[in-house]
């Protein structure tokens, strides 16, 4: 994969970041807004997320919750795939002003750090590796598909703009680009080796031809509760 110059001059495009999320940024349209918001601040404040407990706190049974929400999986997995779509939309406002290869690069790079400064999802995968692993990373999760699709809109929005050849077709790009971070990013969990996001956007570099360009530390993230 080449790149024109690295983008530079290419304007930026506030807009630009949530093409990449078709469905946007906001709380899940089918969760109860209530039970979402419970869910989220019991995730944030690094506790487990007991099903009797949140139907107490809701006033309801557990089995109303269930017909609710579903599964505890399918709730977590709602809790995160919304933190997910927030740290993407922070990654690719963070690597606007590149573009091609460079920009694809950047974005992985803001998000890979992004996430692996959650302190939440560190405690999900430091006390339930294996939820978080079905939940994260296999197709019975709710997360990889959707961050691969993400990396796809933004693969195509990159050939749209810049002068990039791919040398895989896109969807199977943006699969390599997802696995290679989750092995590094969980290398913990899955591999019992340190988490190395660096060498893992390093990785992607080296797969789209190009070098890790040099980057300013991201802006301070929002709160993750409020809504955008």
């Amino acid at each position: 994969m080449t790149a024109s110059p690295a983008g530079r001059g290419r304007p930026a495009d506030p807009d630009g970041a949530l093409a990449m999320l078709p469905e946007g940024i906001g709380p899940p349209a089918d969760v109860p807004p209530a039970i979402f918001v419970a869910a989220l601040q019991t995730f944030l404040e690094q506790r487990r997320l007991d099903m009797r407990a949140l139907a107490a706190d809701m006033g309801m049974g557990r089995s109303s919750l269930y017909r609710k929400v579903g599964s505890r999986d399918q709730l977590l997995g709602a809790v995160l795939w919304y933190l997910t779509r927030r740290a993407i939309v922070r990654a690719a406002e963070a690597s606007q002003g590149l573009g091609g290869a460079a920009r694809v690069v950047a974005v992985v790079h803001y998000f890979l750090h992004d996430v692996h400064s959650q302190a939440a999802l560190r405690r999900l995968l430091h006390d339930e590796p294996e939820a978080a692993l079905r939940i994260l990373t296999s197709k019975r999760g709710v997360v990889q598909q959707r961050v691969i699709d993400a990396v796809e809109r933004l693969l195509a929005a990159e050939e749209a703009h810049a002068n990039v050849n791919l040398t895989l077709d896109r969807a199977t790009l943006a699969y390599i680009i997802v696995r290679i971070g989750e092995s590094f990013l969980y290398a913990d969990v899955i591999a019992d080796n340190q988490p190395d996001v660096d060498r893992a956007v390093e990785v992607v570099a080296q797969l789209l031809g190009t070098r890790v360009p040099r980057l300013p530390p991201p802006p301070r993230q929002r709160d993750p509760r409020a809504r955008r």
